[in-house]
């Protein structure tokens, strides 16, 4: 079911994607191994990341890659697992790996840094990165944060934050449901805009709050029946992947025009299920949207949704982000050694399409402003072949989203 354009890519860890040619053959590669779905269910996910990263290693490496070192892009399938990840990470440690990313899960996420510690600890001199681009649950910088961790997406708290405050100007929203993955990015999310709404608009009545097994359900339609007896005038949901698809799939066939608030509507899927269902009624809080203004990023989403049939700025802006700044550090320093790549991303701010990003120090928090976008039509960059795609409602400033952290950071000498 999953895109011809990366059918023909075999993910084991020998699997070399991402090569360009332009960089300086004299210097050795950057392996970045991916640890993400790359199968099941929740491969939609994945394989998009894995074709961003190629996508964005080809135009990098030509621009002279970290330092004169080319990128180089391995995946290396999880299956959404957190012990698996823990074998695929160990097949990157003893391949000479330094470099991880992963962010489909913060169950996930939590292992890796607990390994990653403990790896480090073990064998100074071989030490690994985690970059994190989406395992969002806020203790991962906060009682869990680590200067081997560093999370380019904002914290759920943060997406939280800011779409409370968008919620708390929309009067005719007075019931809200909420629905979300059972574990603790879930819960968190659930947690955060209970208090937050109780703040910032406490005549809001919580009318509905659901968890669901992650990635398991099949069928969403019975929780699309108890939203629309419900009555809520909005439904909240920090789903991913198949469950953000098949969610947003069945509230369009029960016909609810509330307005869906979502963490990752972009999840790649959406948009060809819902269709006009979605237009006006499907939103999302994050770090890109479908009709900017920047003619070089519209550039890339053409050319990247021709060469692979995924969509560039859609679902992993993030991690251009990360890879801008990754490059920028190395640039700088001169060097591609993992612990000073560390300490020059600590405090680094790198310029993106919406604004300026900045790698905060004390818990390795990537602080950036929000975008606030709702689901149209007659798009000029369609998303997925089609003519949607989720255009700007507001930009919320890096400032406004910004939440404080308890993380008491111990680092390297």
């Amino acid at each position: 079911m999953w895109k011809a354009a990366v059918t023909f890519i075999v993910f084991s860890f020998l699997s070399v994607i991402g090569m360009a040619s332009a960089a300086p053959a004299d210097k050795d590669p950057v392996t970045i191994a991916i640890i993400d779905p790359l199968t099941g269910p929740m491969a939609g996910v994945g394989l998009p990341l894995v074709a961003h990263m190629q996508f964005e290693a080809k135009r990098l490496n030509a621009e002279g890659g970290m330092d004169g070192h080319p990128f180089r892009i391995v995946g290396l399938d999880n299956k959404v697992s957190p012990q698996e990840s823990l074998v695929q990470l160990q097949k990157a440690a003893d391949d000479g790996v330094r470099y991880i990313v992963q962010g489909n899960g913060s169950s996930v996420g939590s292992a890796l840094i607990s390994a990653i510690d403990k790896y480090n600890q073990r064998n100074p001199g071989k030490e690994m990165l985690y970059l994190n681009h989406g395992a969002v649950d806020p203790v991962l910088t906060n009682d869990r944060c680590s200067f081997w961790h560093f999370r380019f997406d904002a914290g759920a708290d943060m997406k939280m934050n800011a779409l409370t405050s968008w919620i708390k100007d929309q009067k005719n929203i007075k019931k809200v449901y909420l629905i979300n993955q059972d574990y603790s990015f879930g819960h968190s999310v659930s947690e955060m805009a209970r208090e937050m709404l109780k703040k910032k608009r406490p005549d809001i009545e919580i009318v509905g709050n659901d968890f669901h097994p992650l990635a398991k359900v099949k069928d969403f339609s019975p929780y699309a029946a108890k939203i629309k007896a419900s009555g809520a005038d909005a439904v909240i949901s920090g789903n991913w992947g198949q469950d953000m698809v098949l969610l947003a799939k069945a509230l369009a066939n029960f016909g609810i025009k509330a307005p869906f608030l979502t963490y990752y509507a972009g999840s790649p899927g959406t948009v060809t299920q819902v269709g006009d269902r979605g237009v006006d009624r499907i939103y999302q809080i994050y770090a890109g949207y479908g009709d900017t203004d920047d003619k070089e990023i519209g550039a890339r989403q053409e050319q990247m949704y021709k060469e692979t049939d995924w969509d560039y700025f859609l679902f992993y802006p993030r991690l251009t982000t990360m890879m801008e700044m990754l490059k920028k550090a190395a640039d700088e320093k001169g060097t591609v050694d993992p612990v000073k790549i560390a300490f020059a991303m600590e405090g680094m701010s790198v310029e993106m399409d919406t604004g300026t990003y900045t790698m905060r120090k004390k818990d390795h928090q990537i602080q950036q402003p929000m975008v606030l976008s709702v689901m149209k039509d007659n798009m000029r960059y369609g998303a997925e072949g089609t003519d949607y795609n989720f255009a700007k409602v507001a930009i919320i400033p890096a400032e406004e989203s910004e939440m404080p952290t308890t993380c008491k950071m111990r680092r390297p000498r």
